[in-house]
């Protein structure tokens, strides 16, 4: 199809908007769910703390490993493939995990949730960017990440009229219900271009077998660092940090996910406006950079505050981190059509396989600092590493995507 008379709003962006919505959903609902899960299994309050971090972080490693099998079969098998294959692979897992009856049950159903989301983004960024004209495609993936996003406001409030059984069985009957509308969306031309061409497709290690390559790729996921240190800690844990700074008033983590969420749902869609306007990727990042700073100084300097200046904070960090579509699409921007889609699928997954890290380090720093120390130093580190990948990336706005590494 002409890449001019695709739209803004056509098939393939509408459905990669309401596929990223249920792959938001679904990589939440655990987040949002964890404490009345939890403690549905029998586990107490410092179990619900342990249990949660060991489950997530099965979780992340199911995204590290499924972005490196869904990028490469995205760029061997096509984009489309990605799309079909990992919704069935989620939507399967999370109806199996309405079903567990212990933690070791529920760490395995998320670990194989994990490996089918991680196809979702990436094949729908790579797919949207490779369709529409350069002039359009950082607005239409901001917009396919801010209608997305909105998959953990909808997960929240659904886990308030549900059991949270019913919760994974709902987000498995909507990945299956995407299905149907998967049959009308087209390839990418640029794809099929190059699909019986003798180049080299979906060739993980050729990240590492040049060194501007190389860069491109680390600093294309170093980027993205900050975003999994808002949610995965400071987010996800604010009943945790609320206790330390004495916050007045119940703190839902569950509650705190969903402003935050809503919040990045609008960034995402501003950064690429903003974008348009600057006509620059990196300078919308370093401004959204600058809102997540200032919102996790504001995170940690509410002592004695309320539980809604608590949630007020977790929107602002999330608004901050509304950059997640701009990062992938730069990530995509950087490579060839026959590494794109291994470029924009590993690239976030990575991005969310460093969480388990991000946790470590916070869980090491704490015999000799404060919980609220520890979570401070976490942050300047993810926040600097990140701020020095900016510096170092290339510019990719405008940028003409056809062409091979």
């Amino acid at each position: 199809m002409d890449k001019q008379k695709v739209s803004l709003f056509s098939i393939p962006v509408i459905v990669a908007a309401l596929g990223y919505f249920v792959d938001i959903y679904d990589l939440l609902l655990f987040s949002i769910v964890r404490k009345g899960s939890l403690r549905d299994l029998g586990l107490d309050e410092a179990a619900i703390s342990s249990s949660g971090m060991d489950i997530i972080s099965h979780q992340m490693l199911g995204l590290l490993i499924g972005g490196i099998i869904w990028g490469i079969m995205g760029d061997k098998k096509g984009r489309l493939s990605v799309l079909f294959g990992s919704i069935l692979l989620y939507s399967a897992a999370n109806v199996m995990n309405g079903f567990a009856q212990n933690v070791t049950q529920y760490g395995w159903c998320r670990f194989v949730a994990g490996i089918g989301l991680a196809g979702e983004l990436g094949a729908g960024i790579t797919l949207v960017s490779e369709l529409l004209p350069k002039e359009k495609r950082g607005v239409a993936t901001s917009l396919v990440a801010g209608i997305g996003l909105t998959g953990a406001v909808v997960a929240y409030f659904i886990s308030r009229s549900f059991h949270w059984t019913t919760c994974y069985f709902i987000g498995g009957g909507l990945g299956l219900s995407l299905l149907l509308l998967r049959v009308s969306v087209f390839e990418s031309g640029m794809f099929k271009n190059i699909r019986h061409s003798n180049v080299s497709k979906g060739d993980f290690t050729k990240f590492f077998t040049n060194g501007r390559r190389f860069r491109k790729y680390i600093f294309s996921i170093l980027i993205g660092l900050p975003t999994w240190y808002a949610i995965g800690i400071l987010v996800s844990f604010s009943d945790k940090f609320a206790a330390e700074l004495h916050i007045r008033g119940e703190v839902d983590p569950g509650k705190a996910v969903m402003y935050a969420y809503a919040a990045i749902s609008v960034g995402d869609v501003l950064i690429g406006l903003v974008s348009q306007v600057l006509r620059s990727r990196k300078k919308a990042l370093l401004i959204f950079y600058g809102i997540t700073a200032a919102g996790i100084v504001l995170f940690f300097s509410q002592r004695n505050g309320t539980a809604g200046a608590m949630y007020a904070c977790c929107a602002l960090v999330g608004f901050g981190t509304g950059f997640w579509a701009i990062f992938v699409t730069m990530a995509a921007e950087q490579f060839g059509t026959n590494l794109r889609a291994t470029a924009a699928t590993t690239v976030p997954n990575f991005v969310r396989g460093s969480l388990p890290l991000l946790i470590l380090m916070f869980n090491a720093l704490q015999p000799a600092q404060s919980y609220l120390q520890a979570g401070i130093t976490t942050g300047i580190v993810a926040m600097g590493i990140g701020l020095i990948a900016v510096l170092f990336t290339e510019e990719t706005f405008g940028k003409d995507l056809d062409f091979v590494e």
